[in-house]
């Protein structure tokens, strides 16, 4: 019934196992990837067809985990799976970005890639299975695919390479990479890191992409048992060429003049008009005007590259290696916690952050368990900041991962969560764009953490590099612009410190580039970093010795670990009394620890009193500060220490004999007491009559008593 075939690999001592033909079988490519006991089910699906007039390529990838995978039931009132989550959009990005170059040229159809998360063994991350397992399905369908597409993670620990280490290793990490690629060369990477050279992200490069040729190797050899017959790709029509030709004639110079204007709203203007004029030009000689609409992209595209490889000079006129002007601003807005302003050329960041408690930690619940993440960047793009008017909704994939690469960036610079015991979020509003907006984000982020007065280990700048590649030569270009990325061969984003690189994303939309090309590009990518680190400098340099005004302070104390039921009381009557009662936000920690923010010094020492008051212990002979809760016949209740309650005997309430216990106390005054003991039962025995109840002085030897106290305020015990 089945017509099944399997591939096994030994893959860095662990069994990776492609199989294909038993389960989704009319999907036209279909494979059931496995590492470990993970495993991933990876469908692709192509339309026959494309539709009349599309100018774009429709592809999709969607990766999804199910719960059960990790043999958990979803939260949440409806118990099932629902949009997707941060780590699900950014997986699905990650298999869309090196399989997308390598379908042909104007190929038009709808393809649809599902990758199903079915099994999850703690150990082995489905990200790497997932990619490996679309790559090959795309294999095995007859779409047009010049795949296979290999992957691989890379660690770095103990100044060795690691190839696809267990999420267990990957704790304490130097590197997290993830390398995507052909037999020809890399397409895609992904990483953070903690601070390391550009030798060694080199390094770890060439170590992924000699590591998963074996994978690529045993797709090709599942793919010549089981594949598909390929799809016949329509041939170009005749008038094609000439159309092209026609264009060219009519629109080349008029084109090139536009790209000469360096500021971006006027040349895109000018370049528009020339397009418009050249279309105008065709429909009257009765050409079909929308079939150019590609076409003109792929003349720009010859204008730009040209100029550059002939002359060394770009759109706007710098060289190769300039980075446009850059303006740092600081501390703008007066209400936020750190604020900042990163300028470069016409690219612009808006960030800002916010420091909050534990309250305010983000709960990821993942495959993996749930975790809490104390810092958060959101990065969002209007529709304003390229001059247009849009839909406006929740983030998008691109919103997502550019806002995931920052937080790469940044976060191995960040300090610990004992040193700072703060939650952050940052929030960059892109307020104009130009090119490289992520990268502004990572500066101007950087710069606000500062500002907030978070102790950042040192300032991290980011950079875009593009690439123009012809076979004629190539040109690595720093700093590019929106047009230099949609034009060129490469978008290549390095961000670091001075001492090294923190993340490296690298996004390749022609087949393959060389491991010289990206040495060149690493290079220039760290003169480009260092300048900029120069330029932010003038706005800030590094963190400001204390969080604003405006901020939470947080102080933290330490209680026994047995007295954390008494801090928070039955319910969690006691700690919200102090909540209330103090204005200030109480963590409390298992081991003891709680943390107390407050905005102001006198709400912090006043619940740092009250918790201190239930923790600690009467000592025989204090004096406490105290307050009467219940009378009797017999003497009077006194709470003080907070939570402690103790007995004045009627004995003990004055020198003199008293006669009714009301006739010295009621039930709210306030009164000063000394322990002079504990009764059988444990109990605190209290007296008021060896107290100057004006002063609080112990009068113990002037009426007789035994035993000296030493006065103490119970709100400061």
């Amino acid at each position: 019934m089945f017509n099944h075939f399997r591939k096994e690999l030994d893959w860095g001592g662990r069994k990776l196992i492609l199989e294909t033909g038993k389960i989704a079988r009319q999907a036209d490519g279909s494979v059931l990837a496995r590492l470990g006991d993970t495993i991933v089910l990876c469908t692709a699906v192509g339309v026959k067809t494309a539709k009349p007039g599309q100018d774009f390529f429709p592809l999709t990838v969607n990766y999804q985990e199910k719960a059960f995978a990790a043999g958990k039931i979803p939260g949440g009132f409806f118990k099932r799976e629902g949009r997707p989550s941060e780590k699900e959009t950014l997986v699905s990005r990650l298999i869309d970005r090196p399989i997308r170059p390598l379908f042909p040229e104007g190929f038009r159809n709808e393809v649809q890639i599902v990758a199903t998360v079915l099994s999850h063994d703690m150990e082995n991350d489905p990200d790497i299975v997932a990619l490996i397992g679309c790559s090959a399905a795309l294999t095995l369908s007859g779409i047009p695919f010049f795949g296979p597409v290999g992957a691989a993670r890379v660690g770095y620990i103990d100044g060795e390479y690691v190839l696809n280490p267990t999420l267990d290793q990957m704790k304490g990490f130097q590197l997290d990479m993830v390398v995507a690629g052909t037999a020809e060369g890399v397409l895609m990477v992904e990483s953070e890191a903690h601070e390391l050279s550009e030798e060694v992200m080199l390094g770890a490069l060439e170590f992924a992409h000699a590591s998963f040729q074996p994978v690529i190797q045993a797709i090709i050899e599942l793919a010549e048992h089981a594949a598909k017959e390929p799809w016949a790709l329509p041939e170009p029509a005749p008038e094609v060429a000439a159309l092209k030709a026609r264009i060219d004639e009519l629109a080349r110079t008029s084109i090139a003049e536009g790209y000469k204007e360096q500021q971006k709203a006027a040349r895109y203007e000018k370049v528009g008009a020339a397009k418009k004029a050249a279309a105008a030009a065709l429909t009257a000689e009765g050409l079909d005007a929308d079939k150019a609409k590609g076409m003109f992209k792929d003349l720009e595209a010859d204008i730009v590259r040209n100029a550059i490889l002939d002359t060394g000079l770009r759109i706007d006129g710098r060289d190769t290696k300039t980075v446009r002007p850059i303006i740092a601003e600081v501390g703008i807005l007066p209400r936020a916690h750190g604020s900042a302003l990163f300028t470069r050329g016409e690219t612009q960041a808006l960030c800002v952050a916010t420091l909050g408690t534990g309250q305010d930690e983000q709960i990821i619940d993942s495959l993996e368990g749930e975790s809490r993440s104390h810092f958060m960047l959101h990065y969002n793009f209007p529709p304003y900041s390229v001059g247009e008017a849009g839909r406006m909704g929740s983030p998008g994939r691109r919103e997502i991962g550019h806002g995931k690469l920052a937080w790469r960036a940044l976060r191995p610079l960040l300090p610990t969560k004992a040193d700072f015991p703060y939650t952050m979020r940052v929030v960059s509003e892109i307020t104009e764009s130009n090119g490289s907006s992520s990268m502004a984000t990572v500066c101007g982020t950087s710069l606000s953490l500062m500002d907030a007065g978070v102790p950042l280990k040192r300032p991290v700048a980011g950079i875009a590099m593009g690439l123009i590649k012809e076979d004629r030569g190539f040109a690595v270009l720093s700093d590019i612009l929106g047009d230099e990325d949609h034009l060129g061969d490469m978008d290549f984003k390095v961000a670091g410190t001075e001492a090294g690189i923190t993340s490296l994303q690298m996004d390749i939309k022609i087949t393959s580039i060389t491991f010289e090309i990206m040495k060149v590009a690493l290079a220039q990518a760290r003169d480009g970093r260092l300048h900029i680190l120069g330029e932010m400098a003038l706005g800030l340099s590094g963190a400001r010795g204390d969080v604003a005004a405006t901020a939470p302070r947080i102080t933290i104390i330490n209680v026994p670990k047995e007295k954390i039921r008494e801090v928070i009381g039955t319910g969690g009557k006691v700690i919200r009394e102090i909540v209330e009662s103090t204005g200030c936000k109480i963590d409390i920690e298992d081991d003891g620890t709680i943390k107390i923010a407050a905005t102001s010094e006198e709400q912090s020492q006043a619940a740092i009193d009250r918790i201190r008051g239930i923790v600690a212990e009467p000592e025989i002979g204090v004096i406490y500060n105290g307050k009467v809760v219940k009378t009797a016949e017999f003497g009077a209740f006194v709470n003080f220490l907070g939570t402690r309650d103790g007995l004045v005997h009627i004995s003990e309430l004055a020198q003199a004999r008293v006669a009714k216990t009301t006739d010295i106390v009621n039930q709210g005054d306030a009164v000063k007491v000394k322990v002079i003991g504990f009764d059988d039962r444990g109990k605190v025995k209290l007296s008021m009559r060896v107290v100057d109840q004006a002063t609080g002085e112990d009068i113990s030897d002037k009426v007789g008593a035994k035993g000296g106290g030493r006065p103490r305020d119970a709100d400061a015990a």
